[in-house]
């Protein structure tokens, strides 16, 4: 079992700054894929950024120019850097990630997610 633990958010005047962090633990062989995702209340869960096993990154349009995906293969943990966030950036924004156990078994595990405020 793989568990994602989630950091960072908290509330951020608009035009702000936030650091998320994710921590992966357990039985990991390697992780080729993580992502950020988020959810706002009555909309659907939606990707934010997301880094490959080749270190290509791919975001959201709306997340463009203003976010930045980043890992430590060492620590097993991921980061996202979000710049001059929004009201409507507003979400529970969680980690994934997928990959290989030690037993050769697929990864793929959400964490329990982290809570993003922007407002004045």
């Amino acid at each position: 079992q793989v568990l994602l633990a989630e950091s960072g958010g908290g509330l951020v005047q608009p035009g702000g700054s936030l650091r998320l962090s994710c921590v992966a633990s357990g039985s990991i062989y390697s992780i080729t894929t993580w992502g950020w995702y988020r959810q706002a209340p009555g909309k659907q869960r939606e990707l934010v950024a997301r880094i490959n096993y080749d270190e290509t990154t791919n975001y959201a349009d709306s997340m463009k120019g203003r976010s930045a995906i980043s890992r430590d293969k060492a620590k097993n943990t991921i980061y996202l850097q979000m710049n001059n966030l929004r009201p409507e950036d507003t979400a529970v924004y969680y980690c994934h990630a997928e990959g290989y156990g030690e037993s050769g078994n697929h990864i793929g595990s959400w964490g329990q997610g982290t809570q993003v405020t922007v407002s004045s």
